[in-house]
């Protein structure tokens, strides 16, 4: 069931196009303001769109638990109106929706423990830390379990510790079924391995493997040597 989009534009994305299996995962990188979060949203359908497809499903066209089964959009914030609800009340949405089935396998307290933060069960979601917010959008992501999942900025305001925690969640094959990962940790995205889609002012610079990506020629084409390839890992230059 791959992922399409076919020759998009907009006054911000120029002719875009890429497929993606079901079961693969990608990694989304480039600068601040080339489109990034623009691309996610047209991938899910936030914002409508004909190019885009999911088995021939335009995910633009459909709504509610259709939509939400077959690909998720993680933002990089949390953003909730009751300003009373908890983290359970907030993660038991999804079965109220019933986008979760009852009897899915992975509960509540399930994954409240694999991200650490069943100490935050009953914490109100508006006194959440900025991290904290992160961890719980994540484990939504987990709860919903969705075709596609696309994490926009997963790693933003994750101690190293919790950054850990979660790029072995992502490295998991067994941990959501297809993976769109967009973001500006560039290690993270190295360490991870899978393919990576480089914006440049709108416009797909690179779609290709991780090792051609990462290598240092290219790192200094693209990041005008701010980055090098140091060891085993992909640092700044500061």
């Amino acid at each position: 069931m791959p992922l399409l989009i076919d020759r998009y534009s907009s006054n911000i994305l120029n002719n875009i196009s890429f497929t993606l299996e079901a079961r693969e995962h990608l990694i989304i990188l480039g600068s601040n303001g080339v489109g990034k979060t623009t691309l996610a949203k047209v991938l899910c359908g936030m914002t409508p769109s004909t190019s885009v497809s999911i088995d021939d499903i335009n995910p633009s066209d459909i709504y509610g638990k259709k939509r939400a089964k077959l690909i998720n959009y993680i933002p990089p914030k949390l953003d909730v109106f009751d300003e009373f609800i908890s983290v359970r009340e907030f993660l038991e949405l999804w079965f109220i929706s019933g986008v979760v089935g009852a009897q899915h396998p992975t509960g509540i307290d399930e994954v409240l423990k694999k991200l650490h933060i069943t100490h935050l069960s009953e914490k109100n979601c508006k006194a959440l830390s900025s991290g904290e917010s992160q961890l719980l959008l994540i484990a939504s992501a987990l709860l919903h379990d969705a075709r596609y999942t696309i994490f926009d900025e997963p790693t933003a305001n994750l101690d190293p510790q919790k950054m850990q925690l979660l790029f072995t969640l992502l490295k998991d094959e067994t941990t959501l079924q297809s993976k769109v990962i967009i973001t500006h940790n560039l290690d993270l995205a190295y360490k991870l391995g899978y393919n990576i889609l480089f914006l440049e002012e709108g416009a797909v610079k690179f779609h290709g493997t991780s090792s051609d990506f990462f290598t240092q020629e290219h790192l200094d084409a693209l990041y005008e040597g701010s980055v090098k390839k140091r060891e085993n890992n992909i640092v700044v230059k500061l």
